[in-house]
């Protein structure tokens, strides 16, 4: 990722770089955005006039040596009627700020103000995380010199803002986001050959330092625990399987966690069940689920989030090999149900079963939500706008499902029945793993929901949204980070003590 030096300053106009100012439908500017462009605010209009820009949410007026200016360039932003923006709205400004920077500007300027007046602090860091967001790149085994002239190379952004001070206290939540984000984004994008389970581990402990508890359980630990859904999954690899458990203690003493579950499969081939060669290459990011939930605590502890808050992640490398687990074997979960395997691809929900059973059963949360790319099924139905959202409690699902609204994270909420329940019994066990072509995703939501007991409980399917990203004006890389914006606000709103 290139430098990003992120700061916030009274309003002024850089001395050279680009300037990024706001404007709504009648292409008014705010006062202080006025006095800083001078003269060049009459060419604003006069630019406007022939390029057709209206001001409207979204759209962009630029111009190269505005005269009057000492900046090198002038980009104005349309955000189209203030009264109607919402921090989402927010947050792809501060992205699309970002987007317009040339590679080889030094120095930028945001104002943070719009035609009604200066942008309140929450605004203004909401601005900065857009910005922050858009500038992330994953580039670090790239060795050419001309890889290297292409990149980014801003150094300095600077935010204009009415409050000072307010606003940097405000950054500080916004920045432990953006970093959980991003550590969430390297996690999905590095290489299976470099992030394996045990080296995947083995960063999840570098939450030590943010005061998380973390726990790793290695494969002798989980043989214990009678974890043979999970540990079925990797026993074709050579890279043994972890569980790390992490634990933020910010709440009341006693007071019962909320939990997030992460599927963590480093590498997915399929398995027995093999999957087709083209596009292999992107089951690197089948552990998107648990880099979230890592991203997550980094997050709420670099915030120190007033949560007590349990995440946990089942790590594994899904390999055909002599020891592979075959079709028609038959495994027994944590919970002591069998499962009866049809299709070694459908992977990721038995290693969230015992997962789901240990955290229900050891720390009995508050509710329970896992994450998972977990079915190609998922983005047929909803494609890559939408995470598919399945759970037993209602008032869970409502709160995620507004928690998307205001991060732009959507969530899209699933059926879920016993009609479809009855497409995974099996003859020879207590259920089979997969339901087969039709309800793909309802049916392995079926299948989790077995492992949960009365605990409330929200899994959200993220196979569209969380690797292979769609670029939008905050993401332009291959993973979006997606769902530690969309649980760190969940948390705030609803599970923090205030």
């Amino acid at each position: 990722m290139p430098d990003f030096k992120l700061e916030f300053a009274k309003f002024a106009a850089p001395a050279r770089g680009v300037l990024v100012v706001f404007c709504d439908e009648d292409l008014k500017l705010g006062p202080e955005t006025r006095r800083i462009l001078g003269g060049a605010a009459e060419l604003v209009t006069r630019a406007a006039a022939t390029e057709r820009f209206k001001g409207k949410l979204g759209s962009a007026l630029e111009l190269v040596a505005p005269g009057g200016l000492r900046a090198g360039r002038l980009v104005v932003l349309g955000c189209g009627k203030p009264r109607d923006l919402q921090a989402k709205d927010f947050t792809r400004l501060g992205g699309l700020a970002q987007g317009k920077v040339p590679a080889t500007a030094g120095e930028v300027v945001i104002v943070a103000e719009l035609p009604t007046g200066a942008m309140k602090p929450d605004e203004a860091t909401d601005v900065a995380l857009g910005a922050r967001l858009r500038a992330y790149s994953f580039d670090r085994y790239k060795t050419r010199k001309k890889d290297e002239e292409a990149r980014p190379n801003v150094t300095k952004v600077t935010v204009g803002v009415g409050n000072v001070p307010a606003t940097r206290r405000a950054w500080e939540r916004r920045a432990a986001v953006a970093d959980g984000v991003v550590m969430a984004r390297d996690l999905v994008n590095e290489p299976a050959n470099v992030l394996f389970p045990e080296e995947f581990a083995r960063r999840a402990t570098a939450l030590r330092k943010l005061g998380v508890a973390v726990e790793v359980l290695d494969v002798k630990a989980m043989q214990k625990l009678g974890m043979g859904a999970l540990l079925g999954v990797g026993q074709g690899s050579a890279h043994e399987s972890r569980l790390v458990v992490m634990r933020w203690n910010g709440g009341a003493r006693g007071e019962k966690p909320v939990a997030f579950i992460g599927k963590g499969v480093c590498f997915d081939t399929g398995g027995i069940s093999i999957k087709p060669a083209a596009s292999m290459e992107d089951m690197k990011g089948d552990m998107a689920g648990a880099a979230c939930v890592v991203g997550l605590m980094h997050a709420l502890a670099a915030r120190k989030a007033k949560a007590n808050v349990v995440g946990a992640i089942g790590l594994v490398e899904n390999m055909p090999g002599g020891k592979a687990q075959r079709p028609g074997d038959i495994v027994k979960s944590m919970s002591g149900q069998t499962i009866e395997i049809i299709n070694t691809d459908a992977e990721g929900r038995l290693v969230l079963a015992d997962v789901l059973h240990y955290v229900a059963d050891r720390f009995a949360p508050k509710f329970m939500v896992d994450l998972a790319t977990l079915t190609g099924a998922i983005i047929i139905s909803l494609g890559q706008e939408f995470a598919g959202l399945f759970s037993n409690d209602d008032k869970l699902a409502d709160r995620l499902t507004r928690a998307g609204q205001d991060t732009g994270e959507r969530v899209w909420r699933m059926p879920l029945g016993p009609e479809y329940d009855k497409m995974i019994d099996s003859k020879f066990a207590d259920m089979k793993n997969t339901g087969g072509r039709h309800g793909g995703s309802i049916t392995a939501a079926q299948f989790l929901q077995r492992f949960v007991g009365k605990t409330p409980w929200a899994h959200l399917d993220i196979a569209g949204t969380a690797m292979g990203s769609p670029q939008t004006d905050i993401n332009r890389s291959w993973s979006s980070g997606w769902g530690v914006r969309l649980l760190d606000h969940l948390v705030e709103e609803h599970y923090e003590r205030k």
